[in-house]
């Protein structure tokens, strides 16, 4: 039997690893030669100590942070969640850092994904105070799980002298976390306004590379600008972009067309007016044509009254076909200064486009019909209202990014005024959610303030049928005593955050008349905690004697389900995966993913343990794992004949205890 590894993803041990199949001779004795490393490297080893880089104060320790490990877990809050049983949407409370740490066994490649706003560290928004021995007392601390001895968060001002220094600190081991999570063509959108846009940008040239870099959005949240602007009245904000992999990621055209720009073909379909790709006419930036036989090299005759085109090979410009002409067919020919040039596609392909109808016909070119009623998003978003090509009709199109509107919805949605400062445009994050070709993926927003990303995926998955999930993490920053909000009875953001979705969700089924069978409008809520297992947790004094106390290595105030998704997530497995509880002689026992986990936390005797095997007999997995306490066997003898059982019955590969 195994014992179960206490501590999240080892970000450490799994680079050493790769790196360990990259260069495996530089390891001796498990231990790096540098050396051999650089002699490996060769020419790409800068030795100089003048060299281009990016430090600032405290750089070594946030790197520390992002690569320790954590024990600390989520801890299962039914009654603030909706529809958990059927919800596949989390919403975690804690300090993100140490969520990011906490879900990246679970999350690992898996998510699509990510939108953050994080603090613009402007004068006193920072709450984040890092501190790699124990992020989780910090984190304790504010939330008033632990008294204020230790390590309080604390805000971030002017006056402490490191203003950047700080805010880098805080964004960089969140961002080296996160990466981990994206898929190999995932994308990272981050909003961020002037005071730190170059910092950030050179943070995530180095964690995400610039070769990966996307771009940055030029945003107009604030069309009237600031008022109390000196120099210039701001009216915009960024978004910087950055892909995985640039390689293979990628955006589609989501921006409908103007009518104004589109008109009627003669078959009644709407074709763009300007823009139309030239296939076959003079040009100047194709090559010339040195194969005669290449498939892309052909004279055109078409005859507009009959409609017929004749595809036709021929070695010389004025080689014209006077059989074809005469009989009221005309020539077209791509050519520069009487040479002939390769055609934009090959005679099959053009041949295709003429039997689908997407040719024009001019004096002496052929044209390429745009069909397509999308344009790429440009890198200056602005507000727009106009007539658009929706589903080939005429309808109503809005870009809308007003950080105004944003509140009138939040207005709309709880009937207060000024609930949230500066809340995210839902139609800006729907638009950003749209650049991505799947419906079907995953979200992550970890600082996720009014849960505006929620909204937005919840509303876009109503309007075109898809099934994005988000993750949503937020700590609990207590409201102002003073705000509406407080007022209203919430006193931290995450009791904002989370009434919105239970709103929003309703709102949006009532608009479209769904019902919750067709929307997931529900959401599973989480709580960031030290771990549930007295052993593991270092903030517990005298652990001998706690554990000898209460005869059991669970701390008391935690439940099974507690216990059972510290293990899920310990073990890489997702927090809205499939649970099936069946009961056995009153006890129960947790089947996840059908039977690819298996958890038992009660004591097991060998009539129980058949039982199990019976239940488990045709939901055997490739992987295929039980769970039980150190303390489930009431004798050394009774252990060695359940494990004996399940050894021969074959139902487990692997039996770890904790």
């Amino acid at each position: 039997m195994q014992k179960l590894n206490k501590n999240s993803l080892d970000l450490t041990k799994e680079n050493i690893s790769k790196l360990k199949q990259i260069f495996p001779d530089i390891f001796c004795e498990d231990k790096i030669d540098f050396e051999k490393l650089k002699e490996n490297l060769g020419e790409f080893i800068e030795e100089s100590e003048e060299k281009y880089q990016f430090n600032w104060f405290g750089k070594k320790d946030s790197n520390k942070i992002a690569l320790t490990p954590t024990s600390a877990t989520l801890r299962v809050d039914k009654n603030s969640s909706k529809s958990w049983n059927e919800t596949e949407n989390v919403y975690i409370e804690g300090d993100n850092l140490e969520v990011l740490k906490v879900i990246q066994k679970a999350y690992y490649k898996k998510v699509k994904m990510i939108y953050i706003d994080p603090p613009y560290n402007r004068n006193a928004d920072v709450i984040y105070e890092d501190d790699y021995s124990d992020n989780l007392k910090n984190y304790l601390s504010m939330t008033g799980q632990i008294d204020e001895e230790g390590n309080p968060l604390t805000t971030n001002t002017e006056k402490s002298g490191r203003k950047h220094s700080n805010w880098l600190n805080m964004i960089y081991p969140r961002l080296k976390v996160a990466r981990n999570l994206l898929k190999a063509d995932g994308v990272i959108f981050v909003s961020i306004d002037d005071n730190e846009v170059a910092n950030l940008r050179k943070v995530m040239d180095e964690i995400f590379g610039e070769e990966n870099f996307v771009g940055i959005l030029s945003v107009e949240n604030n069309p009237k600008g600031r008022k109390n602007s000196k120099f210039i009245s701001v009216s915009s904000e960024y978004c910087v972009v950055y892909a995985k992999n640039k390689e293979i990621s990628y955006f589609i055209e989501n921006i409908p067309k103007n009518m104004n720009d589109m008109s009627l073909d003669e078959n009644g379909n709407y074709i763009h007016n300007s823009g139309k790709r030239v296939l076959v006419g003079e040009n100047s930036f194709n090559k010339e044509v040195l194969n005669f036989n290449s498939e892309k090299h052909y004279s055109v005759y078409y005859n507009k009254v009959k409609n017929k085109l004749i595809i036709k090979n021929e070695n010389s410009i004025n080689e014209i076909n006077e059989f074809l002409t005469d009989k009221g067919y005309k020539r077209f020919i791509s050519f520069k200064e009487n040479k002939f040039v390769d055609n934009t596609y090959t005679f099959k392909k053009l041949l295709e486009l003429f039997e689908n109808n997407a040719l024009i016909f001019t004096e002496n070119k052929i044209f390429e019909k745009n069909f397509n009623n999308k344009i790429r998003i440009k890198s200056i978003l602005k507000n727009i209202f106009y007539d658009a090509l929706i589903n080939n009709k005429k309808e109503k199109f809005k870009i809308d990014l007003k950080t105004t509107s944003a509140n009138e919805l939040l207005k709309k949605i709880f009937g207060i005024k000024d609930l949230f400062k500066a809340p995210k445009n839902v139609n800006y994050i729907k638009l950003l959610i749209t650049l991505l070709a799947e419906k079907d993926f995953l979200v992550l927003d970890f600082f996720s303030g009014s849960a505006t990303t929620a909204n937005a995926v919840m509303e876009l998955n109503a309007e075109d049928g898809g099934n994005r999930k988000f993750i949503l993490v937020q700590i609990p920053e207590p409201t102002d005593e003073k705000s509406e909000a407080y007022k209203a009875g919430y006193k931290n953001i995450c009791e904002i955050g989370k009434e919105r979705i239970r709103r929003a969700g309703e709102i949006i089924n009532e608009k479209l008349k769904m019902d919750n069978g067709k929307l997931d409008i529900g959401f599973k809520v989480f709580k960031l905690d030290s771990t549930n297992i007295i052993e593991w947790d270092t903030n517990v004094d005298d652990l001998k004697k706690d554990i000898l106390e209460s005869g059991d290595v669970i701390k008391s105030d935690r439940s099974d389900e507690d216990l059972l998704y510290e293990i899920l997530l310990k073990q890489g497995i997702a927090l809205n995966s499939k649970i099936e509880i069946k009961e056995i002689l009153g006890k129960k026992l947790y089947i996840v993913e059908n039977g690819k986990v298996t958890l038992f936390f009660d004591e097991i005797n060998i009539e129980i343990a058949k039982q199990i095997v019976e239940l488990l007999k045709d939901k055997k997995d490739d992987l295929n794992i039980l769970f039980l306490k150190d303390k489930s066997f009431s004798t050394s003898e009774e252990k060695v004949n359940i494990k004996e059982l399940f050894k021969q019955m074959n139902i487990f590969d692997r039996i770890v205890t904790f």
